[in-house]
């Protein structure tokens, strides 16, 4: 083919872009490893194709999941997005520390650049592409239930927002197959970012997966936030909400305020590459601290993003396995309001190091600090919530007592590193890698485990496997005191993070015990996987069609499981706080309504999986520099939108004779159900009836 010619059809991509080629002109280990997980890519996807195929699943997909609307749905993709990110993620850190334990006084078994983009890769899948979407799936399915709506707000938008996120992953997995990631670590610091220093294809994938994503989390923010103001149930007055709720409206103020700056920041990097403009080219007129403060505008509010969610499961596990009302809930509710102001306070504590003057280190120091004060009230509470109360050790509960010894290790080491002279001395070592870790893992990862276990019946109808949840947890108990404790030591001791090999073997001890540590993660996360697999095969035992296995308190609860399409058949009336909770007290709960409505629910659309896979498209033209399909991508984006807004026709009523047949069907299974005690909830005696409060 004419050079010009495939220039113009195929931009900069050549068969070299392939690891498969790559290992066959250089066989060497690193090649090797490379392209046999590559390889992985298309033969995953053959075989799922295959067995959507043989299992006649392609339209059933495709009608009842990719083009619907419904938000429990959207939630349930998010989350099964998240769990396919998270295991490649884990495996990839498992190779990190392997490479690292092996690699001393050696090269070991990846090459520096490979170990790089491990290290990237890991990093931007965990924050943008398991961590986003598992909390965004979780509020999405939970939040419109507890505050008793039909749907979010922006039906639409959400599905958009799903595909945005989805392309975004994709991309992601598209680089694994064609071409390298980024080197440059998931926050992308220019110098090395810019073409100068990064020349390939790997920094411009890591730049159009990360704004597909962050995008489509402000826009989330806006829905939620939306949602939640205008959208609650008659009585549901702001000091009702329950507090998963009030934390998903803090979450989707921090998406809408926090998220914009990341865009700008990876757009006008974006710029750079593409157009010259030397935004942050020093010796060009530019200035790259302007980049660390845009992304870390960003960065310290998305902790909270994340930490944030996961407190407002532990504020409703918690209480339903101690049998308790939620102790010092206006504390909490103000706490949690405090840490969202105080996350956009602080974002220059992540590069004390950087030659800013020691008034204002000492400023962004005493305010990383004082965060510490709400998030201190908020474990209080849940622990004077566990005093005196009716524990059940179930496997979210077990997460949630792991949560509390292990998080306030992880958050007196923030205390140690918000003083910018130690921050001085153990900047960049594995010291900050551990208490980073050390905050996210229980803070978050373990709390949305714990949620899904939590919310599973209430999703799907049934109870998980309860034997190998627990096993999960001790798994994953003992693999992060195992990972990353010693992480701490070797960073006192000097080592840095982003090694790919050490000198000699002064940290053999460390490494070793870390790489057993990565064994126990990755088995706790195949357990957990074990535990949806077994879940679902034995879901015939484990039925709990009336909806409240665990004796809930909130309005999700009160439906059936899982809830129908339009959620509630009359929406209900909160008198209270733990809504449902007092509806069981005053034994008002399961009494049918006095007439039932036709319901207006908005209707499939294959617009959201459109746009989502345009914008695939455009990513992946963009960083091939294929300008004739970008533009194509570009215009197929906007296309379906534009036609959409033609079609006015985008509800579906729902008659009310359906809706009273579905409700009193479900009446029937209450009916016929029997209320069972606490101590044979997990068993097949439980149908979702727990016994009446006394």
């Amino acid at each position: 083919m004419n050079h010009t010619l495939a220039t113009v059809l195929l931009g900069r991509l050549q068969w070299h872009a392939l690891p498969m080629v790559r290992a066959a002109e250089h066989p060497t280990i690193n090649n090797l490893i490379a392209a046999s997980v590559a390889a992985m890519v298309p033969l995953g996807a053959v075989l799922v194709m295959g067995l959507l195929t043989a299992k006649k699943a392609w339209r059933p997909l495709w009608r009842d999941w990719l083009t619907s609307l419904d938000h429990k749905k959207i939630g349930i993709m998010y989350i099964a997005i998240s769990l396919v990110m998270m295991l490649r993620a884990v495996m990839e850190a498992f190779l990190i520390r392997l490479q690292q334990a092996f690699a001393m006084g050696n090269p070991g078994f990846l090459a520096p650049d490979h170990f790089g983009q491990l290290f990237t890769t890991h990093g931007t899948i965990m924050i943008f592409f398991m961590a986003m979407p598992l909390l965004t799936g979780l509020i999405n399915y939970v939040m419109p239930l507890q505050i008793g709506a039909r749907d979010v707000r922006f039906a639409l938008l959400n599905a958009i927002t799903l595909a945005l996120t989805a392309a975004g992953a994709a991309l992601v997995m598209v680089s694994l197959f064609i071409g390298d990631f980024s080197t440059g670590g998931w926050s992308g610091y220019p110098p090395f970012t810019e073409s100068t220093f990064s020349p390939g294809p790997g920094v411009d994938y890591w730049i159009w997966a990360v704004t597909l994503s962050s995008i489509g989390s402000t826009l989330t923010g806006i829905n939620i936030a939306v949602t939640i103001y205008k959208d609650r149930a008659p009585g549901m007055t702001w000091m009702r909400l329950p507090l998963f709720t009030w934390v998903s409206v803090c979450v989707a103020i921090l998406m809408i305020f926090a998220m914009a700056p990341l865009t700008v920041a990876t757009l006008m990097l974006a710029l750079d590459r593409y157009c010259g403009f030397h935004f942050f080219t020093a010796d060009s007129g530019g200035n790259l601290m302007n980049y660390a403060n845009l992304f870390w505008m960003f960065g310290h509010p998305e902790v909270y993003i994340l930490i944030l969610p996961a407190f407002g499961v532990w504020s409703e596990v918690i209480p339903t396995f101690c049998g308790k009302t939620l102790y010092g809930y206006t504390a909490l509710v103000i706490a949690t309001m405090a840490i969202a102001v105080l996350s956009f306070t602080v974002w220059l504590h992540h590069f004390f190091t950087m030659g800013q003057t020691a008034a204002l280190n000492a400023v962004f120091g005493i305010a990383t600090m004082l965060i510490g004060i709400p998030t201190g009230v908020k474990v209080y509470d849940w622990l004077f919530t566990l005093y005196r109360g009716q524990i059940r050790f179930a496997a979210p509960m077990l997460f949630a007592l792991l949560f509390l010894v292990t998080f306030v290790i992880g958050g007196l080491s923030g205390i140690i590193l918000a003083n910018p002279p130690v921050d001085f001395v153990v900047h960049n070592s594995l010291f900050l890698v551990a208490h980073f870790h050390n905050m996210l893992i229980p803070g978050f990862l373990f709390g949305m485990i714990a949620g899904v276990q939590f919310w599973f019946p209430k999703m799907f109808g049934f109870r998980l496997h309860e034997g190998l949840g627990r096993w999960s947890f001790v798994c994953w108990g003992i693999g992060f005191y195992l990972a990353f404790m010693p992480l701490y030591l070797m960073g006192l001791l000097g080592a840095m993070r982003r090694s790919v090999q050490w000198d000699g073997t002064d940290y053999a001890v460390e490494l070793w015990v870390a790489l057993a540590g990565a064994l126990f993660l990755v088995a706790g996360l195949l357990l957990f996987i074990a535990q949806l697999w077994v879940g679902i095969k034995q879901r015939k035992g484990n039925l709990v069609p009336v909806g409240d296995p665990w004796d809930g308190r909130s309005l999700e609860w009160s439906i059936a499981a899982p809830p129908p399409a339009y959620n509630f058949a009359i929406l209900p009336t909160v008198t209270g706080r733990d809504a449902f909770w007092q509806m069981k007290r005053d034994k008002t709960a399961y009494q049918p309504p006095e007439r039932y409505e036709a319901i207006s629910m908005p209707k499939n659309t294959w617009v959201a999986p459109a746009t989502g896979a345009a914008c695939l498209v455009l990513g992946f033209a963009l960083v091939w520099h294929i300008w004739w399909l970008a533009l194509l991508g570009f215009v197929l984006a906007w296309l379906p939108l534009v036609l959409s807004s033609f079609n006015l026709k985008t509800e579906r009523l729902i008659p009310a004779a359906e809706v009273r047949r579905c409700h009193e069907v479900w009446l029937s299974q209450v009916a016929q159900a029997s209320s069972i005690p606490r101590k044979l909830e997990m068993t097949g005696a439980n149908q979702g009836l727990a016994r009446s409060p006394p």
